[in-house]
């Protein structure tokens, strides 16, 4: 491997690790930042939904961005772009941490965004791998973030603000990594055919928005409200982050292997069947026995959750013929993806309210994997944009 294919390789996944710290990383501080900053519950929790809300609102501005520079210099303004936001974050104030907050989330939708065009741009015949790669990489960044940032609180003595500021670190580092290619000849010209009449227009762009709507739906829903599902059924506190953990941590092997087989396949149809299958199966666990097997219940739920993103962002690549197209693709699936999963712990926890139990809540939880289920096997058949058939 060449000094360049290696930065190309090098950069891409660094890059994709910064996906999600700047938000797995608020949730183990929120306490601190509340009471440093004088928040309410509602206002701090606020920081959170803000960001999730981002990543769906500004995720269309990626294709913008790739027409005028390129995708790899739109990823690069991206990494400074996280950076930027997560020291401004840092300073003193509430606005400066919700307009932080709000920046570096606005980034990380851009790069959302255009990591599957890189991915069909730089890695045209190696897509299931790479695919694989750079989702198991988003989401051993979630995990290292939300399990590291207390310990490191600790050890370093620097507090919120600083742990904050510690997250443009890693996002400098990638951005110097992709340097390279952000400095080199961009592909496509900056001119040439706009794709979203022809992704809007196609049956498979609402299939794989769909599936992809659903599982985020289904996930953010799992990982608001899990530990505190356990804690209800009698668990002590620690075992309740502990299971969360784990399933967090199966689903970076999933989102690594899924990938890699199902590209290999015409459909995937079998391997979203299979993935969706097992997130009933956990979804049906934890309501049942959530606390005589929830090791099992995690694992199996961490493997599903997994397999199911993996799956979605394959077949934005797959099902789209060009770098541009995927760009547009992903645009549409993952804005609306992020807006419909942004909406699933409200729901939750209403329904969790009115019901007075967890029954009503994970019933209709799997009510929407049953939809998803649906999504997935007309989103995994085989077909491009402006061929598929019902």
């Amino acid at each position: 491997m060449s000094l360049r294919s290696a930065l190309l390789v090098a950069g891409f996944v660094l890059a994709a690790l910064n996906l999600r710290p700047a938000i797995a990383g608020v949730s183990p501080l929120l306490d601190e930042i509340m009471q440093d900053a004088g928040l309410t519950p509602a206002a701090g929790g606020a920081i959170t939904t803000v960001m999730v809300v981002c990543l769906g609102v500004f995720g269309p501005l990626a294709p913008l961005l790739a027409r005028r520079v390129g995708l790899d210099r739109t990823l690069l303004a991206g990494l400074l772009v996280v950076a930027l936001g997560v020291v401004l974050r840092a300073l003193d104030g509430a606005p400066a941490l919700y307009a932080g907050s709000a920046i570096a989330a606005t980034a990380i939708a851009v790069m959302n965004v255009a990591m599957p065009g890189i991915v069909k741009q730089h890695f045209p015949s190696r897509v299931n791998l790479m695919t694989g790669v750079y989702s198991s990489a988003v989401v051993a960044g979630a995990a290292t973030a939300s399990a590291l940032v207390i310990p490191l609180e600790r050890v370093t003595g620097y507090g919120w603000r600083g742990m904050s500021a510690l997250m443009a670190v890693p996002a400098l580092a990638a951005a110097l990594l992709w340097l390279p290619q952000a400095l080199g000849k961009q592909g496509g010209p900056p001119n040439g055919p706009r794709p979203f009449g022809a992704v809007l227009r196609s049956r498979v762009t609402w299939y794989v928005t769909a599936l992809m709507g659903l599982q985020s739906f289904t996930f953010y829903v799992m990982l608001a409200w899990l530990p505190t599902i356990f804690l209800d059924a009698g668990l002590p506190a620690d075992q309740a982050g502990y299971l969360l953990s784990l399933t967090n941590l199966v689903q970076v092997g999933a989102t690594l292997a899924v990938p890699v087989l199902a590209g290999r396949r015409a459909s995937q149809v079998p391997y979203l069947m299979g993935a969706g299958a097992l997130t009933v199966a956990g979804y049906l666990g934890v309501l049942l026995a959530p606390a005589s097997a929830p090791w099992l219940w995690m694992v199996v739920l961490g493997v599903g959750q997994g397999a199911s993103f993996a799956l979605a962002l394959l077949l934005i690549a797959l099902r789209a013929p060009d770098p541009a197209s995927v760009t547009a693709l992903s645009a549409v699936a993952q804005s609306v993806g992020y807006v419909v999963a942004a909406l699933g712990p409200l729901l939750f926890g209403l329904l969790r309210q009115i019901s007075g139990g967890w029954t009503a809540p994970l019933v209709a939880g799997m009510a929407v994997l049953g939809v998803q289920l649906v999504a997935g096997w007309f989103a995994g058949r085989p077909a491009t944009l402006g061929k598929a058939n019902l």
